[in-house]
C-alpha cells in the first residue's frame, strides 16, 4: 500500500530553496525577452550577451530555439531579432483574461460613443505603463495615433503612469527610482525623484490629469484613476486628442468630467466604495 504523503517522514531536500528548482535554460531565455522593448525592438546576440552576461554561443543557441517556437523571429537582414507572434498571443491571452479588461472595455467604449475619442485603460508595470485595452475613435484623424494593447511607455514620463503612482509615497517613488537623476524624454520630465513626487501629488490632489504634447508632440490626454476594492490605484482610464494642445470647446463641453465619470464607473465595477463623508464635509461641499 502506497503511504499518504502527509504521513512520510520529512526529507532534507524539503528544504531546499526556490533557487534550487530553478531551470536556468529556461530563466536565460526569459531574460532574453524582457531586453526588448517599443524603444528597443530588435537585438542582436552580441548585445544580448553583453546585457546578461552570458557567453554568446549560449545565446545563439537560445535565440535559435525562441526562434524555432515563435517567440522571435529574424530581423534586419537576419542580425537581430525581434519579439514574435507567440509572444503577442500569450500576451492577448492574458489581458483578455483580466477582470479589468472584461468590465472595463463598455465603459471605454461609452466614453468613446460619448466625446468621438479614443479611449483607453492604463496599468502600471513596475517602471512602465501598459495600455490593456484600447476604444477606438471612429474619426479618420486618429489612423495616425500609434498606441495599441500591449504598447509601452516609461510611467516616471507619462502623464498616465503620474496618475497611476497616485497612492505612492515619497520613500515607495525612491525604492522604484534609487537613481540620482530620471531619464528625460521631452522638457516636461522630471528630472529627479522630488519632482516626480511633486507631480504625483499635484494630479492626486486634483483627481485628474491634463497632457499637452508633454511625452509625445501632437498628442495630448485627459486621465483619471480607477481604485479597486482595497481602495489602491489599479488603472486609469484616459482619452486622447491628436493635436497638440485641447481645444477650450472640448473642455467646455466637459470632457474632464466625462473622463472622471468613467473612472468612478470602471471604480464601482471593481468594487470600490469611495468612504462615507460625514454632514459637515458634505455641508462644506467637501
Amino acid at each position: 500500500m502506497t503511504p499518504d504523503i502527509a504521513d512520510r517522514p520529512h526529507d532534507a531536500d524539503d528544504d531546499r530553496s526556490d533557487a534550487g528548482y530553478r531551470v536556468p535554460g529556461l530563466e536565460r531565455g526569459l531574460r532574453i525577452l524582457t531586453e526588448f522593448s517599443p524603444r528597443e525592438p530588435m537585438l542582436g546576440a552580441p548585445e544580448l550577451s553583453r546585457r546578461l552576461g552570458i557567453p554568446r554561443t549560449t545565446v545563439f543557441r537560445l535565440l535559435q530555439t525562441l526562434e524555432a517556437l515563435g517567440f522571435l523571429e529574424r530581423a534586419d537582414g537576419d542580425r537581430n531579432y525581434r519579439l514574435g507572434v507567440a509572444v503577442l498571443r500569450l500576451g492577448f491571452e492574458y489581458l483578455s483574461s483580466l477582470e479589468l479588461t472584461d468590465l472595463g472595455l463598455p465603459v471605454i467604449e461609452s466614453l468613446r460613443d460619448d466625446t468621438g475619442l479614443t479611449s483607453h485603460i492604463v496599468i502600471r508595470d513596475g517602471r512602465d505603463v501598459v495600455f490593456v485595452a484600447k476604444a477606438q475613435s471612429h474619426a479618420p484623424i486618429f489612423s495616425s495615433v500609434k498606441v495599441n494593447v500591449g504598447t509601452r511607455l516609461p510611467a516616471h514620463a507619462t502623464t498616465h503612469g503620474q496618475v497611476l503612482m497616485g497612492d505612492f509615497t515619497l520613500e515607495e517613488l525612491r525604492g522604484l527610482y534609487p537613481e540620482p537623476k530620471l531619464e528625460r524624454f521631452t522638457q516636461h520630465t522630471p528630472e529627479t525623484v522630488e519632482a516626480l513626487y511633486e507631480r504625483v501629488r499635484e494630479d492626486a490632489e486634483r483627481g485628474f490629469a491634463i497632457s499637452e504634447s508633454s511625452f509625445e508632440r501632437g498628442i495630448s490626454v485627459v486621465s483619471a484613476p480607477v481604485r479597486n476594492d482595497t481602495g489602491r490605484i489599479a488603472a486609469v482610464i484616459t482619452t486622447t486628442i491628436p493635436r497638440s494642445a485641447i481645444d477650450a470647446s472640448l473642455l467646455d463641453s466637459g470632457l474632464v468630467g466625462k473622463v472622471r465619470r468613467a473612472a468612478d464607473e470602471l471604480s464601482k465595477r471593481l468594487n470600490y466604495r469611495p468612504p462615507a463623508r460625514s454632514p459637515y464635509m458634505k455641508a462644506l461641499g467637501i
